[in-house]
């Protein structure tokens, strides 16, 4: 008996084993069907490692910040890609370096999001009643505010440094965060399996976060994904404004800013910083459309 029981035991942990891989594969398969999103994801990937490699590789100190008056505003060439800036520093080299800012402020200001909101929803999901009304109202007054215009007041009051950049980013996507979180838990919070943990004893912060969460995070996921090209914007915009990372650090957005004043006759210091502000902000957004469909119940079969 005790070998059968051992046998049984194994081939259900195998057979959950093979589920969780086959719905994984599942999504994977429907994903690659989005060719936008495929293409999506492989440009994202080679920013990433480019980035990183630029950081490996590139001398902080001597090939960003340094200034090389010798060689100010060169245009594009051979020896400089992407031409060179009113300090003589090399654009291309700027914006390699630069993406390591843009894409770690765009993906930690969206956890920040996702950690407040998604628990305020979670919550509101679950318990309802007053909780719910008071925390889904807070959610409407921060949403009347305009989300660039809450992150400036922020910024505003905390001062200019990463860190802060990355906070009020995080806190005017909170309210989407909570109404996404509340919804997919509504979605489940009846059903069988949640009545039978609560017979069982289970407490409600137990069920929360170990039963309804784990079947609430497509949605969840999709939202986060979809929230990180926003992010990038409207950190961007910031530093545009003065109010994001501190010069002389090579942000997209700072580097906007620092060579708006020579648009008309080197265009070229513009242009390549906002290009690769739109082809980041493109790619993750396919990649959100993909995994949007590639998790919607209508495509499973």
């Amino acid at each position: 008996m005790e070998e059968n029981s051992v046998i049984f035991d194994s081939g259900l942990t195998a057979s959950k084993k093979y589920k969780k891989r086959s719905q994984i594969a599942e999504i994977w398969h429907n994903f690659k069907k989005n060719k936008g999103a495929v293409l999506g994801l492989i440009v994202l990937a080679i920013i990433i490692v480019t980035s990183l490699i630029a950081n490996s590789v590139i001398d902080y100190e001597t090939k960003i910040i340094r200034q090389v008056v010798s060689e100010r505003l060169q245009g594009p060439s051979t020896k400089h890609f992407f031409g060179t800036d009113q300090y003589g520093r090399d654009i291309f080299l700027r914006i390699l370096y630069g993406a390591r800012y843009s894409l770690a402020i765009g993906f930690l200001s969206v956890m920040v999001s996702l950690a407040i909101g998604g628990v305020l929803g979670i919550i509101a999901g679950y318990v309802g009643g007053v909780v719910e009304n008071i925390i889904m109202r807070l959610c409407d007054v921060f949403s009347s505010i305009p989300s660039l215009l809450l992150a400036i007041c922020i910024s505003t009051a905390f001062g200019a440094s990463t860190l802060v950049l990355m906070f009020s980013v995080g806190i005017v996507s909170v309210p989407a965060f909570a109404r996404v979180a509340r919804a997919a838990v509504m979605t489940v919070v009846d059903s069988e399996y949640i009545e039978a943990a609560r017979a069982a004893g289970a407490t409600k912060m137990r069920i929360m976060f170990t039963h309804i969460l784990p079947n609430s995070l497509a949605p969840i996921i999709v939202q986060v994904t979809m929230r990180v090209g926003s992010a990038i914007t409207t950190a961007s915009s910031l530093s545009f404004l003065g109010l994001g990372v501190p010069t002389p650090a090579p942000e997209w957005g700072g580097m906007l800013s620092e060579s708006r004043a020579f648009i008309r006759d080197y265009s070229y210091m513009t242009m390549f910083p906002g290009i690769a502000i739109v082809i980041t902000v493109l790619s993750i957004n396919l990649i959100g459309d993909g995994l949007r469909d590639a998790m919607d119940p209508k495509l499973k079969r």
